[in-house]
């Protein structure tokens, strides 16, 4: 059996790790990584509603973050293209980043290993 080629135009080995903070190209936010998706995996009415000129493609991974920006957290849908490491060595001060993550290492969070009670 052969091993078949990957389609062309298509990235599924993240650039990024669940942890990893991280902040976007263009727009004033970042966060912690906290889940992975191969290739888009939301509505098609959270990409129409992407500005045309500025939608991602759907062939590449797409990162799930505990994000925060000046005035709020919240949880932001990002895809690859438009992530970059952050460099600023500061927390992430969402509150969710205690449940998951444990200490801070570098710009990576330790995940918790989750624990039976």
């Amino acid at each position: 059996m052969k091993d078949r080629k990957p389609e062309i135009g298509i990235n599924r080995e993240a650039k990024f790790r669940i942890g990893q903070i991280v902040r976007h190209r263009i727009f004033p936010f970042r966060g912690v990584i906290f889940d992975v998706d191969p290739t888009f995996n939301n509505t098609e009415e959270w990409w129409l509603s992407i500005p045309e000129e500025m939608r991602p493609s759907k062939n590449q991974p797409y990162y799930h973050l505990l994000a925060e920006n000046a005035e709020t957290e919240y949880v932001a849908y990002v895809s690859e293209q438009n992530l970059l490491p952050d460099e600023t060595g500061e927390p992430v001060r969402h509150p969710q980043v205690r449940e998951l993550f444990g200490a801070l290492e570098g710009d990576t969070y330790v995940l918790r290993t989750k624990s039976a009670h």
